[in-house]
């Protein structure tokens, strides 16, 4: 059996992982489009310079896994195509290139790799005194902006969103607030339509605010996910509305039963862009393949959340409690203990990677 994954990231590395172990004839073929795992719950570390988000692919993929560097051009009929006019057939594929981010011009997008590492340069370079905007008010604006605030406190530091910690209880919106506040962070919640640059290319006049019009930044980052690769569309499967790849219950495209679409560019029911939704579906989707191989019924997805975990600088951290849906409780911890868990989910996402061992919590009946 060749197995291709497109996509090393959590979800795509225990995929292959998983796959390779519980289906040990199967040739399997890792295509990204860098030679390193990318922990993209660690890129506010990697721009403010407290951490590393990179590891190098090879030591994350299980022996026996080949690994292509390029990106894929487009899936035809049990073929890829690379950019680069070469081509892999399969017998089964998955699919797993994420999301992306679509930055307003003038803004360094933080969600990427290569974002990161121009905004680690960016901020490098500040002199001290200087302001720096994080536009989204999302947990990953609020991690970039408590990770610079805490890391670089002679900065000026803002956070800009129609709402800050909107997917948080109200007690913990509080909270959150309470944390940037102690870090000197500004918080402005209003929506931001366009950026004009200025002297820089990455600093300006942030214009289209409803309540201030202008408002001066040296280095603006885009800390908001805005877009899926068109990769699933360009090769003719059925997409959603937002550009995920429509799946059955067993996450298989319902256009091309032999592709599997794992990870925020799948269209699952219910499911938010985390890597705490990706990992599941990663290695459910290999178990599922392995099962069709031995002959064996494969089982419909399911998978429950159990919250939403935010780092407030190395040092605090909140975990917001939600039920199986998803849908938040009134009740959060907060504090250095939030910040040590934080940092525990994050290297267990990473072994669980590499290792192909992972469990989770099925859905809500």
């Amino acid at each position: 059996m060749k197995g291709v994954v497109v996509g090393a990231g959590y979800v795509g590395t225990i995929a292959a992982n998983r796959l390779a172990k519980k289906v040990e004839s199967a040739e399997i073929t890792v295509i990204n489009p860098r030679p390193e795992f990318v922990e993209r719950v660690r890129l506010h570390e990697q721009i403010a310079g407290t951490g590393s988000a990179a590891t190098p692919l090879a030591s994350m993929l299980g022996e026996g896994i080949t690994t292509r560097i390029g990106t894929v051009d487009k899936i035809g009929d049990g073929q890829v195509t690379l950019d680069d006019g070469t081509s892999l057939d399969f017998d089964h594929l998955f699919l797993a290139v994420g999301s992306t981010v679509a930055p307003l011009p003038g803004t360094v997008a933080v969600g990427t790799w290569e974002g990161a590492q121009e905004a680690r340069t960016a901020l490098a370079a500040l002199p001290g005194g200087r302001t720096v905007t994080v536009i989204g008010g999302g947990l990953t604006g609020i991690e970039t902006a408590s990770e610079i605030a805490a890391g670089r406190p002679d900065l000026r530091v803002r956070i800009v969103g129609e709402t800050i910690g909107g997917s948080l209880s109200a007690g913990a919106r509080k909270r959150v607030r309470a944390a940037l506040a102690r870090l000197g962070v500004e918080v402005v919640e209003d929506a931001v339509t366009r950026v004009e640059s200025g002297a820089g290319e990455q600093g300006g006049d942030l214009v289209g605010l409803r309540s201030r019009p202008h408002l001066t930044s040296d280095l603006t980052l885009w800390a908001i996910i805005g877009s899926i690769p068109d990769l699933a569309a360009r090769s003719g499967l059925e997409v959603a509305a937002d550009g995920r790849a429509v799946v059955d219950e067993n996450l298989r495209s319902v256009t091309d039963p032999r592709i599997f679409v794992v990870g925020d560019c799948a269209a699952v029911p219910g499911s938010r862009v985390a890597c705490a939704t990706a990992m599941p579906q990663g290695a459910h989707a290999a178990d599922t393949l392995a099962r069709m191989i031995h002959n064996r019924e494969p089982e419909p997805y399911s998978m429950g959340y159990t919250g939403q975990a935010v780092s407030l600088g190395r040092n605090d951290g909140l975990l917001q409690v939600a039920r199986r849906n998803d849908t938040v409780r009134g009740l959060h911890f907060a504090g250095r203990t939030a910040a040590v868990v934080k940092e525990r989910v994050c290297r267990y996402a990473k072994f669980g990677a590499r290792t192909a061992t992972y469990a989770w919590l099925r859905g809500p009946k």
